[in-house]
């Protein structure tokens, strides 16, 4: 997520957006910025946190891996997910997202882009967890659909991608239920994504910085 704040604030019609800096290797558990629609059904930007703890659970610790996806097919059937797939829909803006190909000693990150423009929307739904002592986590998860024809090279999965006429109808909750969104998580039609090696740095989760981005084109599948 690299696109300077004003520009997202504008992409999102949103009235303000918090100040953040530039991020190359964003990580689950770590903050992500969301658009989402006020209790005025008003669009926002807030960052909550990469890995989503539904609402009822006890203990996040009980959790054991953070919900960093969900799959769009079962999302709205899901106890984790169903909730917030009616009330807590959100949409994550990015410049691009990752994905690896080869064994677990040799794994080759892969930067994919939209061809047509620099920052994009994901699906996301988010939660509110309020602790017994008080404490509070906004999270959230990404959802996922099959791969199209330019990812599947890399994975049988893909993020769902709202295009912009979509914005609108993905954030409004007020029906109070996923059926009428539901055509929306199909995968992006091919043609439109970019995919390049970048640099195996890339996968220190503790590494940043744009020579992350940089091409291994001696890696191309």
């Amino acid at each position: 997520m690299t696109t300077p704040g004003e520009a997202v604030r504008a992409f999102f019609k949103a009235p303000s957006v918090e100040d953040f800096p530039p991020r190359y290797n964003i990580a689950p558990s770590q903050p992500v910025l969301i658009a989402r629609n006020d209790v005025h059904n008003r669009p926002e930007l807030q960052l909550v946190r990469w890995g989503l703890i539904p609402s009822w659970l006890k203990d996040p610790k009980s959790l054991g891996s953070p919900l960093i996806n969900a799959r769009a097919e079962t999302a709205s059937e899901k106890p984790a997910f169903r909730g917030a797939m009616r009330h807590r829909r959100c949409l994550v803006p990015v410049t691009g997202f990752y994905e690896w190909t080869g064994n677990r000693k040799a794994r080759q990150p892969h930067l994919i882009r939209m061809k047509d423009q620099e920052l994009f929307a994901l699906a996301g739904i988010w939660e509110d967890w309020l602790g017994a002592d008080g404490s509070q986590i906004e999270t959230m998860a990404i959802l996922t659909t099959a791969a199209n024809d330019e990812i599947s090279r890399l994975h049988d999965r893909m993020p769902v991608i709202i295009e912009s006429a979509h914005f609108d109808r993905w954030l409004d909750c007020r029906p109070g239920t996923a059926e009428v969104v539901l055509d929306l998580l199909t995968p992006l039609r091919a043609g439109r994504l970019t995919t390049t090696p970048v640099n195996r740095k890339l996968n220190d989760a503790r590494a940043e910085g744009p020579e992350l981005q940089e091409p291994e084109f001696s890696t191309l599948l």
